[in-house]
Parts: structure tokens; sequence; C-alpha cells
């Protein structure tokens, strides 16, 4: 899914827990609403209970005749990631028109920014992840419930690579190999809703001669 959808901010404090200085200025107009607690939502015929990102429970709002419901709220319930642009002042769902490059959000501590480790075919990739000594290694990343998918570059140097991803309960979000052949493959994970994840991979170790290659420029998040 490559999609990307906008509504507008107003009204939506709940969503961002925007204080009362966020108002000044703003094009808001009084309304006369309604907290509606007879509203159920359920989600693939399951009830499901509407939280804010404290986990605290959220009411469904009545208004001249509609009734709207929480976007976080609601983005978490459909597993689908939502995220505030201040920018364009917009809730954004699903995947970024954009990708962001890992490397822009995250300082990741095992990253190598050596010119001399950093090119793969002949191409510098300025940051990546170069392992050629440890034969099963792995990484945190955080997508902070900000993104849809994550785009994982990888190589394998020599042997081929396992590689999984899996949430911070451990349960798996990916699995893939990783040849030679393949050249710089690119993993698809989703990662709607999930506050971090863990990249695992293994390869046969051969005194230097295997490895694994990401180039962190290059994968991103959408």
């Amino acid at each position: 899914m490559r999609k990307i959808m906008m509504v507008s901010v107003m009204g939506l404090s709940v969503l961002f827990g925007a204080g009362a200085g966020v108002y000044a200025g703003a094009n808001l107009e009084e309304i006369k609403a309604y907290l509606n607690n007879d509203i159920k939502v359920k989600v693939n015929g399951q009830t499901v209970q509407l939280l804010d990102e404290q986990g605290s429970v959220v009411t469904p709002i009545t208004y001249d005749g509609s009734t709207y419901l929480p976007a976080r709220a609601i983005a978490s319930a459909l597993n689908v990631a939502v995220d505030y642009d201040a920018a364009s002042n917009s809730v954004l769902f699903g995947e970024k028109v954009d990708g962001v490059p890992i490397n822009a959000v995250q300082t990741l501590s095992r990253a190598i920014k050596d010119p001399g480790l950093t090119k793969y075919k002949n191409k510098d990739y300025q940051e990546v992840i170069r392992d050629t000594i440890n034969n099963g290694y792995n990484f945190t990343l955080k997508p902070q419930k900000k993104y849809q998918t994550l785009y994982l570059q990888a190589a394998a140097l020599g042997s081929d690579v396992q590689l999984k991803v899996e949430d911070d309960n451990g349960r798996l979000l990916k699995q893939d190999t990783i040849t030679a052949a393949d050249g710089l493959k690119t993993i698809e994970v989703n990662v709607s809703g999930q506050e971090e994840v863990t990249v695992f991979y293994k390869y046969e170790n051969n005194q230097g001669l295997n490895g694994i290659f990401i180039p962190l420029t290059i994968s991103y998040y959408k």
C-alpha cells in the first residue's frame, strides 16, 4: 500500500494533546457537541475500545446529526500509521508521499561512515551497517508509530544472509533470505503501530569474506 490521506486537524486536539496556547489565532469555530457513549466501534466484527496515545479511553462526539471519531484511536484500531505534518496542518494516514531515510530520524550506534567501508559495487552510500565479523547480530529501528512501511535495503557479502524483523513483543513481522546474486534487495515490512522493531540477521562466518551491507541513506520509512 503506497497511499496517503490527509484531513484537517481542526478540532482534533484529542489526537496530539495540543495545549491552549496552540489555538491562539487558529482557524477554529466553537460548536456545541455531545460525547456519545452509546457508539460502539467494531473492526472485522470485533468490538474495539478506542484509546488515545496514553492508553486512556476516548469517546466519539456527535454533532449536528453526525458522529465524529478520534483519528488516532481509529488509526490504531485499523493498524494504520498516523502522523501530523505541521507545515501543511494535516493529519497523515498510511504511507507518506516521500520516503524518510532511516538515518534522518535515528542515530544508530553501529552505523559506519568510514568511506573505506561504505561502498558497495563502487557506489558510496555514506552511512551503512556493515558486518563481516559477527555471524549473527541485531539492531533496533524506531519508527515511533509514525510510518506505515519500512523499506530496508540489504545486500549479502558472500554467503546467504538470513534476515528477520520482529516487533517489541517478539512477533515476527518479516523473514527473508538475501543472496549475493540479489544485489541490494528491498525488504518491505509493515511497521504500522510499531514504536520500535528489531532486525536480526545471521550468515556463515568465513574470516571476513561473508557479511551483510545495509545502506541507511536509502533504507527508508513511508
